[in-house]
């Protein structure tokens, strides 16, 4: 079983009894000093186990607590890290330490348990357990099964998305126990990989939409007859937002998601400066929390769902989303359809996406990448928060940006953390030209912007997180949009398209009952918190809509 590895000099017992809850899951040992807690990582991890979470007293006999964190996550880099202060230390420490957490030096500051029920404690405990148990390579806890011989790209995407939606997978080759149980579940044509997950049948996908559909159903399962009061294109911060908001005001409303819930947000293994969220929180675990909270007011989600069209109603008439698998009819529709990462458009890297290159930060290729030396090629938010989830697993990470430094597109706190982590490092003015290997990425060539001069550099993983194209190529022509394709609302639209000399709303397009919220939206700030507060905002006007006689 993992281990949880307690550091504690002055208040032992105090300490162990604050653990003495997670012994039956957790194999809960107590070190007295940085010294004996390097000795019983080396213990644990040469019995084959591996460290969960370290929890350390803010006051350390033979090192600053900083420090040994430092010393422990080079021992294991994907165990999360507590201080649990004694009340006697508590506030003394909290100025000098917490400035820590915003460079990732720890996760959480708490106050060391005062009773044996203290469940804020536990809570925060619990969520930092929840979230290592979501990232190590294998889960305890399985829903899915997936049975294939060689991982693939296909096979890691399937992982991907599960994983994406908050379901523990695990790919187990075909001779194995689990291969053989699923295989006898299967009386289909032999290849594959197979899916098996709980409830439901076993089978044999050739895309992850087949995956989705399988799981969460289509649209053709909607009774047509019936039209909603609201469709969401786009299952993302705002679309979600958009969907408790209406769902909880009594609105018929359906999501539909071409991929897994959450979008691009989805995928950040950390977001630290979310409000609300002083811990952090994952993408995937906003997104399902978010989606939870939507179903329990009677939203309807659809994933695996790509809306190919839009046909706008007029005069009374519902706008129609088309699917491959069946219509969706609506009185207004509210497009969350955000952006893909910009392709980096050189061939032989795209030929081998999927096999050691990836788009976005592909939470399941992060595990392939243990040991290995790994690029991530973008200066935002999202490439930063990449880097340093890989860092948990490769063993060097090199960050490749076009410009002077990371201050102008980054956040501060992710520039900090990632100066804090020895295994990141940071090449600026740099871009990728060319690469290749056999039948998966090995190496790449890179090309100093500045100079022209250019390195071949061994290279196991490849993250592309490039900036936005907006998604909205399925948009009809009426709805206006901006050279670059995003979908323009309020003041923003085409002056010709204003009625009686007056732009639409803030979130309306020029279409009447269509409206735009999120990454998608001409200006928007390309920010979760944001995007969620348009999701939000959208609903008023919708409502407003609604309402209107004409």
């Amino acid at each position: 079983m993992p281990a949880i590895v307690l550091i504690s000099e002055e208040h032992p017992d105090e300490m162990a009894a604050g653990f003495a809850r997670y012994e039956r899951e957790y194999d809960v040992r107590l070190a007295r000093s940085l010294r004996d807690a390097l000795q019983t990582t080396h213990d644990v991890v040469a019995e084959g186990g591996t460290v969960a979470l370290f929890v350390s007293e803010s006051v350390l006999p033979d090192a600053e607590v900083l420090l040994a964190f430092h010393k422990l996550r080079e021992k294991v880099p994907t165990a999360r890290r507590v201080i649990a202060a004694h009340w006697e230390h508590f506030t003394v420490d909290a100025g000098g330490l917490r400035a820590g957490m915003a460079k990732g030096k720890y996760d959480a500051y708490l106050l060391m348990p005062r009773g044996v029920r203290d469940e804020e404690f536990h809570n925060a405990i619990t969520d930092l357990l929840s979230d290592w148990g979501s990232t190590v390579p294998d889960p305890e806890v399985v829903s899915v099964k997936i049975i294939s011989p060689v991982r693939d790209a296909l096979t890691l995407a399937i992982r991907d998305f599960f994983d994406r939606m908050g379901m523990p997978s695990r790919v187990w080759p075909p001779d194995s126990d689990a291969g053989r149980y699923v295989l006898e579940q299967w009386d289909g044509e032999p290849g594959f990989p197979l899916v098996h997950a709980l409830n439901r049948p076993t089978i044999r996908p050739t895309t992850v939409r087949d995956v989705a559909i399988s799981v969460y159903g289509s649209p053709t399962e909607i009774d047509l007859d019936h039209v909603v009061d609201v469709a969401v294109v786009g299952g993302g911060p705002a679309g979600l937002a958009a969907a408790v908001y209406a769902s909880s005001e009594g609105l018929t409303t359906v999501v539909l998601e071409a991929e897994a819930i959450g979008g691009q947000a989805g995928t950040s293994s950390m977001i630290r400066n979310y409000l609300g969220f002083p811990r952090g929180i994952s993408g995937m675990r906003l997104a399902q929390r978010a989606r939870n909270q939507a179903l329990r007011f009677g939203t309807r989600f659809y994933t695996g769902q790509v809306v190919d069209e839009l046909r706008p109603g007029y005069d009374g008439a519902p706008h129609v989303l088309c699917t491959d698998s069946g219509e969706v009819r609506a009185r207004s529709v509210v497009i969350t359809s955000g952006v893909a990462y910009r392709k980096l458009r050189v061939d032989p890297i795209e030929e081998l996406v999927g096999m050691g290159v990836h788009y976005g930060a592909a939470m399941t290729a992060a595990r392939e990448m243990e040991g290995q030396d790994v690029f991530v090629v973008g200066g935002g938010n999202s490439a930063g928060q990449a880097a340093v989830h890989l860092s948990r697993f490769a063993r060097s990470v090199t960050i490749l940006v076009r410009r002077p430094d990371l201050a102008e597109t980054m956040s501060d706190y992710l520039i900090g953390e990632i100066e804090y982590n020895a295994r990141i490092a940071v090449r600026t003015c740099t871009t990728v030209v060319d690469g290749g290997g056999d039948g998966r990425l090995d190496w790449l060539c890179l090309e100093d912007v500045r100079t022209g001069d250019r390195e071949r550099v061994p290279a196991y993983g490849l993250f592309l997180l490039l900036g936005a194209e907006p998604r909205s190529d399925w948009l009809p022509g009426a709805v206006a949009r901006d050279p670059r394709g995003f979908v323009l609302t309020g003041r923003d639209v085409p002056q010709e398209t204003w009625a009686d000399g007056l732009p639409p709303e803030p979130l309306a397009t020029t279409v009447p009952g269509v409206f735009a919220a999120g990454d998608i939206r001409a200006g928007s700030m390309k920010r979760v918190a944001s995007a969620s507060g348009e999701g939000a905002s959208v609903v008023p006007l919708v409502h407003a809509w609604l309402a209107d006689p004409r």
